[in-house]
């Protein structure tokens, strides 16, 4: 059973009774959040936390709707032993306010998307992935920009892994 905290607060404590729910967000949902989500998950059953996080990702914009991430962007997870091969494109749902515990953006405009689509009493879920700083959209780019973005993303995870396990907030 999920524990949907209403005010946006993070679990106090991590157990296999209360699963926190992570949904990560771009535009399409095919290069960055799906490599958010795939990291993410990634490093969540490295911890042994996989069975108190749920996580998954989705689109401000239906532009890809049930297609796989972007080849160039599971190549380059693949090269760090990340798979987003069996992740699909969706777009983020009225439901997913109150389904998911943490909204996590990849820039400054899926945030103000987000904000505006969000319930008033839901909006203390909603976060960026860095604060005050966008990831990327490496999808107009080279084969850099796929590099940046992993590396922005291992980063950030890896904080928020520590935030879960760490944070005071109730």
């Amino acid at each position: 059973m999920r524990a949907y905290l209403s005010n946006g607060k993070i679990p106090k404590t991590l157990s296999a009774k209360q699963k926190t729910s992570i949904l990560f967000v771009c535009t399409g949902n095919i290069c960055r959040s799906p490599t958010a989500a795939g990291v993410f998950a990634h490093l969540v059953r490295q911890a042994g936390l996989e069975d108190s996080i749920h996580v998954e990702s989705a689109g401000t914009h239906d532009y890809h709707v049930g297609q796989p991430p972007d080849e160039r962007a599971q190549a380059h997870a693949k090269q760090r032993g990340y798979d987003l091969s069996a992740l699909r494109a969706r777009q983020v749902r009225r439901r997913d306010f109150t389904e998911f515990d943490l909204i996590v953006a990849m820039d400054r405009g899926h945030l103000e998307i987000l904000q505006h689509n969000c319930p008033p009493e839901q909006r203390g879920k909603l976060r960026m992935l860095i604060k005050g700083r966008d990831i990327p959209d490496p999808y107009y780019g080279g084969p850099e920009g796929f590099d940046r973005v992993l590396d922005l993303v291992e980063a950030a995870c890896l904080a928020l892994i520590s935030e879960l396990r760490e944070s005071p907030r109730s």
